[in-house]
């Protein structure tokens, strides 16, 4: 396995423990994962929220209320330069009979702390079915 590689496997793997804590109802696993001076997009916000203070109270306000069935991570693909890495992928998530699909992109940078979180852009490719 190459540098890149490792990279790849790593950063996919801390989204997928997130988003099993998230399904859950637990958004810690994305707040433990979030640099100080994140920036972060959500379709059902009218702003990007900027860093990690202002990502904690938005979480903290969903803590609970989420829940997951099952998700489908798809294609994620990584791309390593220097100390950032982009995780691009599509997410199919199911709760009962409602199915929501998603693209993401995550922005990591690796410093002492590791690799975290920068910026985060969740958007919608397909509305709720039911």
């Amino acid at each position: 396995m190459t540098g890149n590689e490792a990279i790849a496997a790593k950063l996919i793997a801390m989204e997928r423990a997130a988003l099993d804590r998230w399904g859950a109802g637990d958004p810690s696993g994305y707040l433990e994962i979030s640099a100080p001076d994140v920036a972060y997009f959500d379709p059902f916000l009218e702003r990007r929220l900027d860093g990690l203070e202002a990502l904690t109270a938005l979480y903290e306000s969903l803590r609970g209320a989420i829940h997951v069935d099952r998700y489908e991570l798809i294609d994620p693909k990584v791309q390593v330069c220097g100390e950032a890495a982009v995780l691009t992928f599509n997410l199919n998530s199911y709760t009962g009979a409602t199915a929501m699909r998603w693209n993401c992109t995550e922005v990591y940078r690796s410093d002492k702390a590791g690799w975290r979180l920068i910026q985060t852009h969740w958007s919608i490719t397909q509305h709720l079915k039911s």
